[in-house]
This record gives structure tokens, sequence and C-alpha cells, in this order.
């Protein structure tokens, strides 16, 4: 997989209609293609910056895509990567260890003819490897009259930064030697998270050259349950657990996702009583991080801006982040601690009013 890059993203959704208005109106995604409307499964891509969205539904029952949602609710299904020679990339793939779903093969529709192989990943997560330089990522997709040009001014949203992965307690280090093995992937960082009566393990792996990369969670069974068990619990199983998007100005990006009516993860404002112990001093830029509920945090190459939106799937699965890197490379592991603290401080403050 050396020269590979990420392809798309593939959510199956109970209805791609909804879903693409969704990530029109709120994140100022464009589609730039779509299946014919009365096919079933329907097919929509989303676009902006880097980033490439695919969402698929369909009204049968029996089809993959029905059972996927029927299993997990609307989520990631296929991380797909764009590679120079699919044969080969899913032949070394598998000669590595990784499960084949779908040999390679030339599918040709009303767009163009698309070349690609499906392995496994994680869950009922798949691979998709798709041949580098085809202009559509599926043979049902025709482009969209004049949306496969240069993207919009003003677009806010860069490229994906990450995707946070769940999986069930004694799959961590599995996952990781997979990825390392079969894919090539790097471990760049790793870490364990204790906060108050939960605990979690995380490493982090990234390809060396198409920059992919995924934050695998498990939980830690000595621990009270917390978020990633209950993550695994509504799922079902291990899947994407949010998808970073990376942005220029995070600031901006909340006022104009939130003015759209996106619900915001709400901070305690205990937080900011606390994070410049953490990060260092923010100056007049702290007021406005309050304002509008973003988190900071502090790695030794630099400064991390972060904020998660509410799911807005029936589940609660699947949410997102913006992200804005000033130098920062890891992923705001530290936010998790100061979340925890401002929490505490802020029970603490309403125990002592209410014995006043």
């Amino acid at each position: 997989m050396d020269r590979s890059r990420l392809s798309h993203v593939h959510l199956y959704v109970g209805d791609a209609c909804q879903a693409a208005y969704f990530y029109r109106k709120a994140f100022g995604f464009r589609p730039i293609a779509e299946s014919p409307a009365a096919r079933q499964p329907y097919t929509v891509l989303l676009a902006q910056g880097d980033i490439r969205l695919m969402l698929t539904s369909t009204t049968n029952a029996a089809d993959p895509v029905a059972r996927y949602v029927a299993a997990h609710g609307d989520g990631v299904a296929d991380i797909a990567i764009a590679v120079p020679d699919v044969a080969q990339a899913f032949r070394a793939a598998v000669e590595r260890g990784a499960d084949p779903i779908m040999e390679p093969s030339a599918r040709t529709g009303t767009g163009c003819t698309v070349v690609s192989a499906t392995v496994r990943g994680f869950g009922d997560v798949v691979h998709t490897l798709v041949e580098a330089g085809t202009p559509l990522p599926h043979p049902t997709l025709s482009p969209i009259d004049g949306a496969l040009g240069a993207p919009s001014d003003g677009e806010l949203l860069r490229a994906i930064d990450h995707f946070a992965v769940c999986v069930p307690t004694g799959e961590l280090d599995k996952t990781v030697s997979r990825y390392q093995e079969a894919f090539g992937f790097d471990e760049v960082f790793s870490e364990f998270i204790e906060v108050g009566e939960q605990a979690m393990s995380s490493k982090v792996v990234r390809h060396p050259s198409s920059g992919i990369t995924l934050t695998i969670l498990e939980p830690d069974a000595s621990h009270e349950p917390g978020q990633i068990d209950t993550f695994l619990l509504s799922h079902g199983g291990a899947g994407v657990q949010h998808v970073a998007f990376e942005t220029g100005d995070i600031r901006e990006g909340v006022r104009r996702i939130g003015a759209q009516g996106v619900e915001f993860l709400k901070t305690p404002a205990a937080y900011y009583d606390l994070v410049e112990d953490r990060v260092g001093e923010l100056g007049a830029e702290l007021d406005d991080l309050r304002a509008r509920g973003i988190l900071a945090d502090r790695d030794e190459w630099g400064l991390l801006l972060q904020i998660f939106t509410r799911s807005p799937y029936a589940r609660r699965t699947l949410f997102l982040e913006l992200i804005e890197r000033r130098g920062a490379r890891t992923f705001g592991s530290g936010n998790i601690k100061g979340l925890y603290e401002a929490v505490e401080r802020e029970q603490s403050r309403e125990d002592g009013a209410d014995a006043v």
C-alpha cells in the first residue's frame, strides 16, 4: 500500500438524501455525484477540501447496506484507500494476513470504469482499494454537472485528521498488529488513560504515505464501564466512534456549523479555570474558546484545539469532531482528564451551594 492515500469514507445510512442534506447544510459539503434516483441502493458523493463522503441507503431490507444499518445504525462502513495498483495492493495485504472480501475487478457504470477490491478492517468495517486517479469511486455514480471542478471559495474543512475506533477488551493489540503487518501502518502513539473509576487504553496507527490515522480505543475491564463500553453496546461491536475533520479556523467552524443547528458537547465552565495550567497562557483567545466551548491541549510540538458534536444518530454512536492543529501531533488526551476534573469541580460547587 505504498504511495496510497485516503479515497473516501463510505457511510451506510437509513436515508441518504436526508444524510446528504445534513452534511451539506450543516458542514458545507457539496454533492459531486450520485446514482440514479430510482436505483436501489441510492448513493450520493459529497466533497469538501480533500474529504470525500459517500452516503448509501436502500429500501431493500435484504441488501447488505440495510443489514449493516439494522445491526449498527448509521455509520462508517468503509474507509476506502486509493492505491496505484489494486491487484498488487490486494495481493500484498492478503499475503500479510488481511482477510479478503472481494477480489480485484473492473466494473463499468454510467460514470466510469472502477477497478477495486475489498479487504476486512475491524468489526464490520472494510477497506475498499480503489485505483488511484479514478474520477469517481463507484460505477453507479454519475457526476453532477459542473460539480467535479475546483473547490468552492471559503470551504471550512480541509481533510480527515483521524478516525477514532472502539474495539472490545482484548482486541486492541490484535487490531494494531494486523494494521502493522497487513497494511504497513506504524504505531505512533500509545497511552493508558485513567479517569475516575473508568479507564481505557489507546494506540494510534498511521500509514506512512497516505497519512490515514486510526486512534484505536479499548476499555479496561478492571474498571467501571465507560463511554467506550457504551459505544460497543449501542453499536453492536467494534466500529468508528467519531470522524475528526481538520479545519484551519475552529472558531469560525463552530460559529458557522452551530448556526445551522448542530449541537456541540457542552464544556463545564470550570474547565476554563484550569486549562491554562495545562497548556500555558492563551491570552485573549481564552475568552473566545470559553464562549464557544472549544477544548485546548498542548504537546511538545504545539497547540491543539478541538470540539465534538453530539451524535445526530438515533443510537448516539457516531459523532464528529472539529480539530485545528497548531503544530500539535497528538490527540487531546489531556482534555479527557481536564474535562473530568472540571466536572468534579462543578459538582463540588453545586454541593457547596446546596449546603448553604
